[in-house]
């Protein structure tokens, strides 16, 4: 049997989980759209995660999954005998870095079109990793986006976690990767000025990049996909954005990307139209209530939205001047399992 990288503690022992099988439903997911509260560990190369606390756990975050999540359908109505679904794999797991400048705006970039799952979804940098799991994810922002944060002028904190798969839905066909990606906050010291001047794309993992500020954050982390009435959004919302388009010979060009763009939603059949992926949504809305406690205020992600007590692992430092002593995470252990695409 293939290695899995994420386990289920359901009976007394961590066990693979199911490429199959939902793995909210699986820790107990109620009806409705959640997230709901999970305890995790990450140990000797797997992600042990538990709907109770479990010895060796070192964080409580909200699991989430989309209201149209194929394994969830799947679990709940029978199955055609001829849509078989791999019983030779696990969940495989991703990190994806929420990148959160000093003036407290956040970096997304847009997949190349030329890419074979996903392309055209506006997403934070992320990857599978084959090194550890903040690394990786520094190492992606890298690859991604020419970014490499100096030791020592950034910390970081796990936000949540958001099971995936791909195809996003049952009309677009059977799911061929399934996933469970834990978004990491990094916030850096430097100004979104300074960030900016030192990105270089690389255009063939990147057609667009641009900066959220909280009141365009909040309102596409409102704008839910799977739902049938989208929420009103305040009135002085801009009509635009300003990005940066990455030419093939990776040049820059100044980009006016319409919040229509930025606010559409999932299609119920396949297609490429350039939207934000509902899994970003999620996490934006929890950058949002971090930074509502790290300010003293509330920013309102959604009104269905419960605010989480997430029992986060205090930030950590980037290692050099400045770092704080690491809490007993196991987050920075290693990962060697055979690197995928990460859908978000």
């Amino acid at each position: 049997m293939a290695a899995a990288r994420v386990h289920l503690l359901l009976s007394g022992r961590p066990e693979s989980a199911s490429f199959a099988r939902s793995v909210c439903g699986l820790l107990g997911a109620r009806p409705g759209l959640g997230p709901w509260p999970i305890h995790c560990s990450l140990k000797r190369g797997r992600l042990v995660l538990s709907s109770r606390p479990f010895p060796g756990a070192s964080a409580r975050l909200p699991l989430q999954r989309p209201p149209f999540c194929p394994f969830a359908v799947l679990d709940q109505q029978l199955r055609d005998p001829g849509a078989k679904l791999p019983t030779d794999r696990g969940v495989d797991l991703g990190v994806a870095v929420i990148l959160q400048s000093s003036d407290q705006t956040v970096l997304l970039t847009r997949r190349a079109r030329t890419l074979s799952v996903s392309p055209n979804l506006w997403v934070p940098p992320g990857e599978y990793s084959e090194a550890k799991l903040l690394d990786g994810g520094l190492r992606e922002l890298w690859e991604e986006s020419g970014l490499h944060l100096p030791q020592g002028q950034f910390s970081w904190v796990p936000l949540g976690l958001w099971e995936s798969a791909y195809p996003p839905r049952l009309s677009w066909g059977l799911p061929k990767y399934h996933h469970i990606v834990l978004y990491l906050l990094v916030i850096s010291q430097e100004s979104e000025q300074q960030l900016q001047a030192r990105i270089q794309p690389n255009p063939s993992e990147v057609s667009a990049l641009t900066w959220l500020t909280p009141d365009v954050a909040a309102a596409v982390a409102a704008t839910e996909d799977g739902t049938e009435t989208p929420r009103l959004l305040p009135e002085d919302l801009p009509p635009s954005v300003l990005a940066v388009e990455v030419e093939k010979d990776g040049s820059a060009q100044p980009l006016v990307l319409p919040m229509s763009t930025l606010l559409r939603m999932i299609p119920t059949m396949a297609e490429d139209k350039e939207r934000v992926s509902t899994g970003t949504r999620f996490a934006l809305g929890l950058w949002l209530q971090h930074l509502g406690r790290q300010n003293g205020a509330h920013l309102d992600p959604g009104s269905a939205k419960e605010e989480w007590n997430m029992d986060l692992l205090p930030p950590n430092r980037g290692s050099g001047k400045g770092s704080v002593k690491s809490p007993p995470s196991p987050i920075s252990v290693t990962l060697t399992e055979h690197s995928q695409p990460l859908l978000w």
